[in-house]
């Protein structure tokens, strides 16, 4: 490669991998690392991603077409989990249950669980409505931290009424959990990240060039932990409430069932229509009922 190549200054971020890599925290800094120790080499990678023309990132099925096209072996990290867990590897729990009590709510009464990350000692809590019997096809909501949507009613996303409306729907099925994950704010960056981003995007930016113009990734969110409790609280298999199709995904890759996803349909407002269609055009949510007009999808959920 020569030096007229590429383009200069560019951006190099350093990041560290969790102990314990991908079974710990399923992301591509654990999985670069993790490869690297398989292969006998030092613990530490250079990962990127792969772009298209238009500049928009390549999903998995034109990434098979670019490594069929240059002879490139590709796996998934769902892949590098199975096979270390094949071989016999195994970390020790990384969550544990600390509380259990009933929480009357203005959706009804649920049983709340509190548990703490054995990792970093984040809290999270499971509201678990009914009892979850044999822990098949259980209707899931996982819900991202948000204080400025589910506290302060901010109009730039639908956390709250996602939130609310999940609630609502479990109690009406009677049986069901909503995982509300600590640590998730703006997609994991950050309380005052993300208003930093806010920032950005008042000065034109879209959600997702704002946390890459502020050295930040797209989506830093791990779901490992949730991973773990919903195992905890027994359940097997699930049908998850989200418009975003990568949760399934990584849950997935920890093990879990996922039996259906349903959408939660929420009518965007004035004030983040743009960011939600940026979310949909770029960041692969199903969130066909935007181009109805204002009437929100936040980027947590």
């Amino acid at each position: 490669t020569a030096t007229g190549s590429r383009s200069r200054p560019g951006h190099v971020f350093p990041l560290r991998a969790r102990t314990g890599g991908v079974l710990v925290r399923n992301g591509h800094t654990e999985a670069a690392v993790d490869l690297a120790r398989l292969a006998g080499l030092r613990p530490a990678a250079a990962i990127c991603e792969i772009a298209a023309e238009d500049g928009t990132m390549l999903r998995l099925p034109a990434l098979r077409r670019f490594a069929r096209r240059y002879g490139i072996p590709i796996i998934s990290i769902e892949d590098l989990i199975a096979y270390r867990r094949a071989a016999g590897e195994e970390v020790g729990p990384t969550v544990r249950r600390e509380a259990e009590t009933t929480l009357p709510t203005a959706h009804g009464t649920f049983r709340v669980h509190g548990y703490r990350s054995a990792a970093d000692g984040a809290e999270h809590v499971a509201l678990v409505a009914g009892e979850l019997g044999d822990g098949e096809d259980v209707l899931v909501r996982v819900h991202s931290e948000c204080l400025t949507g589910d506290v302060l009613g901010s109009q730039r996303c639908d956390c709250g009424p996602q939130k609310d409306a999940a609630m609502s729907r479990i109690q009406a099925e009677g049986r069901g959990v909503l995982l509300y994950l600590r640590g998730h704010e703006g997609r994991g960056i950050g309380l005052l990240s993300k208003l930093r981003a806010y920032q950005l995007q008042e000065a034109g930016r879209d959600t997702l060039d704002a946390n890459l113009e502020l050295g930040l990734p797209a989506d830093a969110r791990d779901y490992a932990v949730g991973a773990r409790i919903l195992a905890d609280l027994g359940v097997r298999s699930l049908r998850l409430m989200t418009n975003n199709p990568e949760k399934v995904t990584a849950l997935e890759r920890h093990g879990l069932r996922v039996s259906g996803r349903e959408s939660m349909p929420v009518p965007p407002n004035e004030h983040n229509l743009r960011y939600l269609r940026t979310k949909r055009d770029r960041m692969g949510h199903d969130l066909p009922w935007l181009d109805q007009g204002p009437g929100a999808s936040c980027g947590n959920q």
